[in-house]
């Protein structure tokens, strides 16, 4: 899927937004705070029709706040929210949430607990005459697998059953776009899954903007055509998932995806020396920079040693079997912190055993030492 927003080139960018596109969702220049504390800081976010945009970030950087912006659940203290080309919220205007026919999905799902199935899905057809919003309902859940439930009442389905019906109820009025507040947190790892693939699905037949907020990183990956990562009431990267991981703009980028050891050093030659071996960076000659590897980007070189053609070594302090791979522990000369890393379980080395490692020099990020982790 084309994606609509670029990535930013550095921590606080922001792409200017075409705020005339119709079935886009646009935020333009959102400002918000508490209490006098700014929880939004200048927001610009374009998603488009049957896009999926996920905001990620830590606990408290702003993301539910934006979500409760969009939705109209929150009124912005500057800027403007668009959607389909109406403005919704703005200095000189403001559409209540159940006027802007947006579907909201929440991570406890809000069903109506003495209303069956089918009215749930129902509720929010309140135009409809009775039978049309039920046959409507039922037809909802039919496509998503539920119409042998449509009599039942929440408390007698399963936990994945309750997020399809909710999915189902914010469906149902065809709305405009689509928001979801972390819709998978409540399930257990076993059904989310299978109910996130299923949801994906529908979400992308539903051919809206779609903003899914999340903390989770892994899953902003799996469904995301473009992720919006906040930290501290601004974005500091919007790209597609490819984008945050191989070019990340910061220290942040890069390690929310996964813990990365560090070394640093000084640029010489277009490159850092570290004790794992060299990475080519475009910073300065002299910088002080630190060099940030993923996991993925040290291999281990099978054969004697005297035959690795001077690649750094390492001594094995940990091994363990995970299945078809092991973790491994290895001490590397001057670096004090051990590096760990998983490799193929069919001949992993054991604790003690010596080997030498070659750094994939694509799979590391340079960025200077002063710059803000």
């Amino acid at each position: 899927m084309h994606g609509l927003a670029e990535p930013m080139a550095a921590e606080g960018a922001a792409r200017a937004p075409g705020t005339g596109a119709s079935r886009w969702l646009v935020l333009d220049g959102i400002h918000h705070a508490y209490d006098a504390a700014p929880v939004v800081k200048g927001v610009d976010l374009v998603v488009g029709p049957g896009e999926i945009m996920c905001l990620l970030g830590p606990s408290g950087c702003g993301k539910t706040t934006l979500l409760r912006i969009a939705a109209g659940l929150e009124r912005p203290h500057a800027g403007r929210v668009l959607i389909d080309g109406e403005e919704v919220a703005g200095p000189q205007r403001f559409v209540a949430p159940e006027k802007r026919r947006i579907g909201l999905m929440f991570q406890d799902y809000a069903l109506f607990p003495h209303v069956r199935a089918i009215d749930n899905v129902g509720f929010g057809l309140t135009a409809a005459p009775r039978a049309e919003r039920r046959r409507t309902a039922r037809g909802m859940l039919e496509r998503l697998g539920l119409a042998h439930l449509a009599e039942a009442y929440p408390h007698e389905l399963s936990g994945g059953e309750q997020q399809r019906v909710a999915l189902a109820r914010a469906l149902a009025p065809a709305p405009r776009a689509m928001l979801l507040d972390e819709p998978f947190s409540g399930l257990d790892e076993r059904l989310r899954e299978q109910v996130r693939d299923d949801t994906l699905r529908f979400l992308r037949d539903a051919g809206v903007p779609i903003v899914l907020v999340t903390h989770d990183a892994n899953e902003a990956l799996l469904m995301a055509d473009q992720i919006a990562l906040m930290r501290d009431g601004v974005l500091v990267q919007v790209g597609t998932p490819d984008q945050l991981c191989r070019k990340p703009a910061s220290p942040f980028v890069a390690r929310f995806f996964g813990a990365l050891p560090a070394f640093d050093g000084r640029v010489s030659g277009r490159a850092v020396e570290t004790p794992i071996g060299r990475a080519p960076t475009g910073c300065g000659e002299g910088c002080k920079v630190r060099v940030y590897v993923r996991p993925e980007a040290v291999e281990l070189v099978k054969g004697a040693a005297d035959d690795a053609g001077g690649l750094p070594s390492a001594r094995v302090l940990d091994s363990r079997p995970m299945g078809s791979t092991s973790h491994l522990k290895l001490a590397i000369d001057g670096h004090a912190a051990p590096l760990t890393l998983n490799v193929a379980d069919d001949g992993a080395p054991g604790v003690d055993d010596v080997v030498r490692i070659r750094l994939d020099p694509r799979r590391t990020f340079v960025f200077p030492a002063t710059q803000d982790l």
